[in-house]
């Protein structure tokens, strides 16, 4: 019975974790109260205001759709600024695995979604605590980025 038990406490212990992990994963998000065309036509113009770069846009529905499969609208902007991004590479070279930024724009039955990476999940991620790197500052220009896009 106490092996039982003691394997009981110790999955609750490893579970807890992980469910926290899973909600709180790096993850930040905005609902916007327009359709999705509009809020990446607010995207693009945030994007441009704060002098940053974009360099692609991926249109997973329409790639889900040559595959002939559905999605519901889901676009993932990708874009930065060299200048912020190079430093967190040279910091730690995986961060290439999450830079440029990304910025998904999706429609979901409750409306249209923001979603993205917080940079302080990142640095976490990639163990850039050794670094001085403008990670609240980044996180206010992709928190403003998304605000503008919502309409708000």
């Amino acid at each position: 019975m106490w092996k039982t038990l003691t394997g009981t406490a110790l999955a609750i212990f490893v579970a807890i974790p992980l469910m926290v992990q899973a909600e709180e994963h790096g993850m930040m998000h905005i609902e916007a109260k327009d359709d999705i065309d509009r809020v990446e036509e607010r995207l693009r113009d945030a994007i441009d205001d704060k002098g940053l770069t974009l360099m692609t846009v991926v249109d997973h529905a329409a790639n889900a759709e040559r595959a002939g499969l559905s999605l519901p609208a889901t676009r993932t902007f990708i874009f930065g600024n060299p200048q912020v991004g190079t430093p967190m590479m040279q910091c730690q070279g995986s961060m290439a695995l999450d830079l440029p930024q990304k910025m998904v724009v999706r429609q979901t039955d409750e409306g249209v979604r923001l979603e993205w990476n917080s940079p302080h999940y990142l640095a976490e991620r990639h163990a850039l605590e050794e670094c001085d790197l403008p990670l609240d500052k980044v996180a206010d220009v992709l928190e403003d980025v998304a605000n503008e896009a919502a309409g708000q």
